[in-house]
């Protein structure tokens, strides 16, 4: 297949299932906190279940591309040596933009199809930290250094696992990734809300910051960058420790 064709294939998909990924994923957090929601107090269960089956779906859409979702595991892989999971597209600087840019342009359509199937809960919502936290991460308690080590320890458990499974996404299965997820966040979650996925902390806070929802307050920028390079650490060092692990 012609290279630029491929980058091309490999920036639809990523879209698509990164899309899909924070659409169900943001949904079950508006599903569960959001005022006057049928599934209002829900419960962190149903959040990492619904997060982990998000991913499920997620994957499938975007088999064609290897169904990264996530620079933080592009960026593993890249660091690694290991396959893209996608048939002929080597993890090059090249590719590895063309993941970044389907990713987040992904996660901030997905957070915008989110609030619209949600765009009256939201009008009758009058907390501005529950609306953005259905966006968004942020600390249990705040202390940036923890937070940072937190978010890379579950980075480097997700990128390392999906490294060691070393095969396609459709070989692996997709459930074998969304326990994954599901056991990160039941384990690991509480702190940070284990974002462990750039894409997904900063594409739905754009989201948050653009879109006209009343009673939203301020959108956390100076939390911001703290979802975005705990999982580069986390994702590089897993990379790394693949790279020379036996």
């Amino acid at each position: 297949m012609d290279q630029t064709t491929s980058l091309l294939t490999v920036f639809g998909s990523e879209v698509t299932g990164t899309a899909i990924l924070i659409l169900l994923g943001v949904g079950v957090v508006a599903n569960v906190l959001l005022a006057k929601s049928g599934a209002l107090g829900g419960g962190y269960i149903v959040i990492i279940f619904g997060w982990g089956l998000a991913v499920f779906a997620g994957v499938y859409a975007a088999a064609t591309s290897g169904a990264h979702l996530n620079p933080a595991v592009t960026i593993g892989l890249l660091v690694s040596g290991a396959d893209s999971y996608a048939p002929g597209v080597d993890v090059t600087v090249a590719s590895t933009l063309t993941y970044f840019a389907g990713e987040f342009v992904g996660a901030f359509l997905g957070a915008v199809l989110a609030w619209l199937a949600f765009r009256k809960h939201y009008e009758a919502e009058t907390d501005a930290g529950t609306i953005l936290g259905t966006f968004s991460t942020g600390p249990a308690i705040k202390s940036t250094v923890d937070n940072l080590i937190t978010e890379a320890i579950g980075t480097f458990v997700l990128v390392y696992i999906v490294i060691r499974f070393g095969d396609t996404p459709t070989e692996i299965g997709p459930l074998a990734v969304a326990l994954l997820v599901v056991g990160i966040g039941a384990s690991l979650g509480g702190p940070t809300g284990y974002a462990i996925n750039p894409a997904r902390d900063l594409g739905p806070r754009i989201a948050h910051a653009i879109l006209p929802i009343r009673n939203k307050g301020v959108s956390n920028w100076g939390y911001s960058w703290v979802p975005v390079v705990g999982p580069v650490i986390g994702a590089v060092l897993a990379g790394l420790f693949a790279h020379v692990a036996i």
